[in-house]
């Protein structure tokens, strides 16, 4: 338990229906007793909304609700006082600033959320869990966290951490009874466990996956000026987020837009036309185009198929690669491109006819980029500071292995100590004061 009382406003800024402030403390009771004054004088009863007002000496500043939950029952297991005004931001700052005269401090950002760690209520993947719950805008993404929260990146830690105690014991009994079991014996059989665990760990990183959980599937589109780039990224988000004329270079910059497709965020970013040009404005935008095919997960070629193909256009058909599909925009007007022609220039490539100013004809399209979230569901491990301590007990683990080769089992017990604290970096069996910096530094104030 820690000896300071924090407090802070734990909705979000600005204006609305309730702001909640939230004390959590060993002063949380006192500091509630001496600004709410509960409707009609009765004592308020744990885990209980109670109405009233909280008062400034004798000046009402609100009429709202107030719960409390004692230790250890509360959410940090310390006692936890929560008042809930109207939402305007001079009440919620009023309130907060009359529990800070009272004694207690101004939380620090994910305060609430490590107290809840550290007093032993949760770990810390499921500390982190919260957060990345809070911060979802998918459905995938939301479900992972939830998988987090409830401890589901801790479980197959665990499982793991259970798996190399029985390698530790076993490298211990050889080195303690080198009598009964021969270098030999003890080698083998432990080189064969390492080797399955190793397996079964590398199996589960899975950081492409966990990259499109996390941050959804980069969509670019491109191709030459007045190809319907703009268009079809309006047509692909249902809404008029490009600009669009007949005016050739009208898209000097990215656009970006976000589109949910099976619970996976799509990052849709339209860009400048590619040609020559000596507007040093234009220019720019052409080299951000050209970054930003560097960088998508898929590229979509956007070529218009109204007209011939340029001999730019068919270079770039030529260096289409499996991330990419070539797009004929325009099938509401005369065909003049069709899709063999473009598989005259490239055979292997994907290839799709849609008109951005028919929706029905995006449906194939949107098929081919929810392709690349195939499968992509349920993984343990999705957070990077997960993916990188896995990653860290892996090499600790083949080092073992390799020791092992010469049978130098005080070296190895090492390096199998070395890949347990990897895994307890992932729950906080294992952390310092530094990595819970880094960890809850990123959380908001009030969680």
């Amino acid at each position: 338990m820690n000896s300071d009382t924090i407090a802070a406003i734990a909705t979000s800024a600005g204006m609305g229906g309730i702001g909640i402030i939230r004390i959590s403390g060993s002063a949380s009771m006192r500091i509630l007793g001496d600004i709410f004054r509960p409707a009609g004088g009765k004592p308020m009863q744990n885990r209980y909304l109670t109405y009233g007002k909280v008062m400034d000496g004798d000046e009402t500043v609100d009429a709202c609700m107030a719960v409390i939950m004692r230790a250890p029952a509360s959410y940090t297991r310390e006692d936890v006082a929560e008042i809930q005004t109207h939402g305007g931001p001079f009440v919620m700052h009023r309130v907060l600033q009359l529990c800070l005269s009272r004694g207690a401090r101004l939380a620090e950002p994910g305060e609430f959320t490590r107290r809840a760690f550290e007093n032993g209520r949760i770990d810390l993947s499921q500390a982190e869990g919260v957060m990345r719950l809070i911060a979802a805008r998918g459905e995938e993404e939301y479900r992972a966290a939830v998988r987090q929260m409830e401890g589901g990146a801790a479980a197959f830690v665990r499982k793991a951490a259970d798996a190399l105690y029985q390698l530790q014991a076993g490298l211990a009994a050889c080195i303690d009874y080198p009598e009964e079991i021969s270098d030999e014996e003890g080698a083998g059989e432990l080189r064969e466990g390492l080797e399955k665990l190793i397996r079964w760990l590398e199996e589960s990183v899975d950081e492409h996956g966990a990259r499109l959980v996390n941050e959804g599937v980069q969509v670019t589109l491109y191709g030459a000026p007045n190809a319907g780039k703009s268009s079809l990224l309006n047509a692909l988000s249902g809404r008029e987020r490009a600009i669009v004329t007949d005016i050739p270079g009208t898209t000097r910059d990215i656009i970006e837009d976000e589109i949910v497709l099976d619970g996976f965020r799509i990052r849709l970013t339209d860009t400048a036309g590619l040609r020559e040009t000596g507007d040093p404005i234009e220019k720019i935008g052409v080299e951000r185009s050209k970054a930003a095919m560097r960088n998508a997960d898929l590229a979509l070629l956007v070529l218009d198929g109204s007209r011939e193909v340029t001999e730019a256009e068919k270079e770039q058909i030529r260096q289409l690669d499996d991330r990419a599909i070539a797009v004929i925009n325009k099938s509401d007007l005369e065909d003049v491109l069709r899709e063999a022609d473009v598989r005259k220039m490239n055979p292997d490539v994907r290839c799709i006819t849609v008109s951005a100013m028919e929706e029905e004809s995006l449906k194939p399209l949107k098929n081919m980029i929810r392709s690349m979230v195939a499968g992509v569901k349920s993984l343990s491990l999705t957070q990077p500071r997960h993916l990188d301590a896995i990653r860290r007990a892996i090499a600790h683990l083949e080092d073992a292995k390799r020791t092992l080769e010469t049978w130098s089992p005080d070296m190895a017990a090492t390096d199998l100590e070395a890949a347990q604290a990897a895994l307890g970096e992932i729950t906080g069996d294992r952390v310092d004061e530094k990595l819970l910096d880094t960890v809850f530094s990123s959380f908001c104030v009030g969680k």
